[in-house]
């Protein structure tokens, strides 16, 4: 019989061959090496393709975006789709976040730091339903994210955003309590005074 040749890992992600990380797994810095075709994510090493966002989807982060930029207070920064590093092999990019911008020096910054986040915001569609609802949440609270709103658009074509707090003994999130679910129009004094008008963001 003949020799049996070991394959060599990879040392770094390529073109060719992101989708098959070596065993450790890709981290940051060499996913940032690619010049991949499309938007993605790092999950445990993992690249994953991020989905084509539908026009209301995008419609509603951009005017939840604008409603927050012009609420926001000091020290926060408002941020649509900026990617935010959990820990080097894993980063995620939420739909929008608000964030202390202290330390960070923003012309060179590649990531904001997940310590620096105060509210993390996900818009759910069809393809995103698991990871919006479970897993996101899961990975943020775990990272100590003070807040987390998930925006669903329901049955009747009005939104709805789900609010959440973090409990910090066991790193999970909890229905905001006088106000666990937002519709016709939210009203929260975290992480900063907020009012939002919800069936206008539908009104295409």
């Amino acid at each position: 019989m003949g020799a049996v040749m070991a394959v060599e890992e990879p040392a770094s992600a390529t073109e060719e061959h992101w989708a098959f990380p070596p065993e450790a797994g890709w981290t940051f810095d060499q996913a940032q090496e690619l010049d991949l075709p499309f938007k993605w994510e790092l999950v445990d090493g993992n690249i994953v393709v991020r989905g084509r966002a539908k026009v209301w989807h995008s419609w509603v982060r951009d005017e939840l975006r604008d409603v927050l930029k012009q609420a926001r207070t000091n020290p926060y920064v408002v941020s649509g789709e900026q990617c935010v590093m959990l820990d080097e092999q894993n980063v995620r990019v939420p739909d929008l976040i608000v964030y202390d911008p202290e330390g960070l020096t923003l012309v060179q910054a590649e990531y904001v730091p997940i310590a620096n986040v105060a509210l993390a915001v996900e818009v759910v569609s069809l393809g995103s339903r698991a990871t919006d609802r479970i897993t996101k949440p899961v990975q943020y609270a775990q990272a100590k994210v003070p807040y987390y709103w998930r925006v669903e658009l329901e049955r009747d074509e009005q939104i709805a955003v789900h609010e959440y707090w973090l409990n910090s003994d066991t790193l999970s999130y909890f229905p905001a309590p006088s106000h666990p679910v937002h519709r016709r129009e939210l009203a929260t004094d975290l992480p900063f005074p907020v009012k939002i008008d919800l069936a206008e963001l539908t009104r295409f």
